[in-house]
């Protein structure tokens, strides 16, 4: 096992101040960028100035297609699931090899796990938890893999996984679904819209879930967990635009249409906006007083339309308000972004356009915790107050 360590805002965190003291002063929106909404989750502030997560070209893995070792996590961590299990932060995230073309996508992807005491300070499992393997799968993750985690954990106990399914060969790929009993050792159940609606969506090409949530527990006790709405689970999902989807046991999911074969589009992009490119599902969101809060990834668009306040193709967060009793009912969205690419490391990479794609949300030590991909290289942090 490996301690990655970082940079983090306040320097006296260690010698005497304590991280509620240490993560006080809020950041403010900058000018010329509206403040975020009253029921949004902010303002986000970073928790550390440099990554949380970092390739290590030492790491080795047998790989169980090829049987040969491969360094699986030379070249990028980057996409971020994140849980609360026995009071440490868990993250699963996305880990590409130095194999195959220098571009994206073109490595094979597996999910690494880390484990932080302090959501910041993180030990990197040594081999990956979660990877291709010769399974019912194969066909739909390899050549390619699995990617951008997003996990909630059951009200039953156990946790469930939405990742992306990708295959090079098929050029196909879809939301897979997991579930664990302890973050390590997952069973695969297949595309999450298999056979749904009589399987008219078999075929289709989806990615980005996220199962909604709400708050169990208070204090230190306080932890996300999948909420039912009128007997169901929920699910955002997709990517250009936004969905949802029902379901009675969080493995078998069915879309909800506005027609048969036509999907209800709860998201699409605005003109002018920093979602001006299009809309993508992030962590999953959360029922809180107000409503069920959704962050989603938001891509600047790279020709005429876009911000002009950020950079062509830049990833920022963004969130919208939904019902608490009406998941598919839109209350509001941010005007802005609430949380956008800044620091160096968040703006170079493989994706130099910038990145903040935030995938991970969790609820630790009085706070909300963020856990987000930067230019499809690394893992970063920033938390919210509780409000």
């Amino acid at each position: 096992m490996r301690m990655i360590r970082c940079g983090v805002l306040a320097a006296a965190v260690g010698v005497g101040m304590s991280w509620g003291a240490a993560l006080a002063q809020e950041e403010k929106p900058a000018q010329g960028w509206a403040p975020a909404a009253s029921w949004a989750i902010a303002p986000w502030t970073r928790a550390a100035t440099a990554p949380v997560i970092r390739p290590d070209a030492a790491a080795v893995f047998v790989d169980p297609l090829t049987h040969a070792q491969v360094h699986w996590e030379a070249l990028h961590t980057f996409n971020p699931a994140a849980v609360v299990r026995g009071g440490k932060v868990w993250v699963l995230y996305r880990a590409e090899d130095d194999s195959g073309a220098m571009a994206i996508g073109g490595h094979v992807s597996r999910l690494g796990l880390a484990v932080s005491e302090d959501g910041v300070h993180f030990v990197q499992r040594p081999q990956p938890v979660f990877y291709p393997a010769d399974d019912a799968q194969r066909s739909r993750e390899s050549p390619g893999g699995v990617e951008d985690p997003r996990v909630v954990e059951s009200p039953g106990g156990g946790y469930v996984m939405m990742y992306t399914q990708w295959s090079r060969e098929r050029g196909s790929y879809s939301i897979g679904v997991a579930t664990s009993d302890d973050l390590e050792h997952w069973t695969k159940h297949g595309p999450a819209f298999a056979r749904a609606l009589g399987g008219r969506y078999d075929e289709l090409k989806y990615k980005s879930a996220g199962v909604v949530t709400e708050v169990r527990g208070s204090g230190a006790a306080a932890k996300l967990v999948a909420a039912k709405i009128h007997g169901h689970y929920w699910m955002y999902w997709g990517e250009i635009e936004v969905g949802l989807a029902w379901s009675d046991d969080l493995v078998h999911w069915t879309p909800v249409e506005e027609s048969p074969g036509k999907t209800k589009v709860l998201l699409r992009a605005r003109q002018g906006k920093a979602d001006s490119g299009f809309p993508e599902t992030g962590p999953p969101p959360v029922r809180t007083g107000r409503g069920i809060v959704l962050l989603y990834n938001a891509k600047n668009a790279e020709g005429a339309g876009g911000d002009a306040r950020l950079a062509a193709g830049a990833y920022s967060v963004e969130e919208a308000l939904f019902a608490a009793d009406d998941p598919a009912k839109m209350l509001a969205r941010t005007e802005d972004p609430v949380f956008r690419p800044e620091l160096p490391f968040e703006r170079s990479g493989q994706y130099a356009a910038g990145t903040t794609f935030a995938e991970g949300l969790v609820v630790f030590r009085g706070r909300w915790w963020m856990y987000y991909g930067t230019a499809d290289s690394f893992v970063g942090v920033a938390t919210a107050p509780m409000r």
